[in-house]
């Protein structure tokens, strides 16, 4: 089917509702499959709606549910609010996706369902690695940080 890149709307209502702590939770990055079953955009709701269709990437080098990712910076540019994280590398990794979804791992918050997705990232076409590093760049400005025009996270 198709990857749009977007921020969930489910994660928007969720984070004005106090639901997300991008720097405190434990998030996510799990890679969708080649050619996915289903279609994930801005009304994907949690990382059960890839694995209920099958549709995580699998091979050697990569570990069902992904990675976690870490070194959340929140900052403003501009009047853009942005969340950075360090790119996430899958090593010596056989897999081919078109694609990945952010989710929140955290439970225990009332009205948090684990899995929650956050945003949907699609590559712009296949992406392999064949005993090799898989890498997921967080996108950074010319100066190496993150700005508002080309942050995964941010809210003009």
């Amino acid at each position: 089917m198709a990857i749009t890149t977007a921020m969930c709307n489910s994660f928007k209502t969720e984070l004005l509702n106090r639901l997300h702590d991008l720097d405190g939770d434990t998030l996510k990055l799990a890679l969708i499959k080649a050619s996915p079953s289903g279609t994930y955009n801005e009304d994907t709701t949690n990382y059960s709606d890839v694995t209920g269709n099958s549709d995580e990437a699998s091979g050697t080098g990569y570990t069902a549910t992904g990675a976690t990712l870490s070194g959340a910076s929140i900052s403003l540019s501009g009047d853009t609010a942005i969340v950075d994280f360090t790119d996430v590398q899958f090593n010596s990794a056989t897999v081919s996706a078109d694609g990945c979804i952010i989710y929140n791992t955290t439970t225990g918050r009332t009205g948090l369902t684990a899995g929650a997705a956050i945003a949907v990232i699609d590559f712009g076409g296949t992406k392999t690695s064949t005993n090799g590093d898989f890498t997921v760049e967080f996108p950074p400005s010319g100066g190496g940080s993150p700005d508002s025009s080309n942050a995964i996270i941010r809210i003009a």
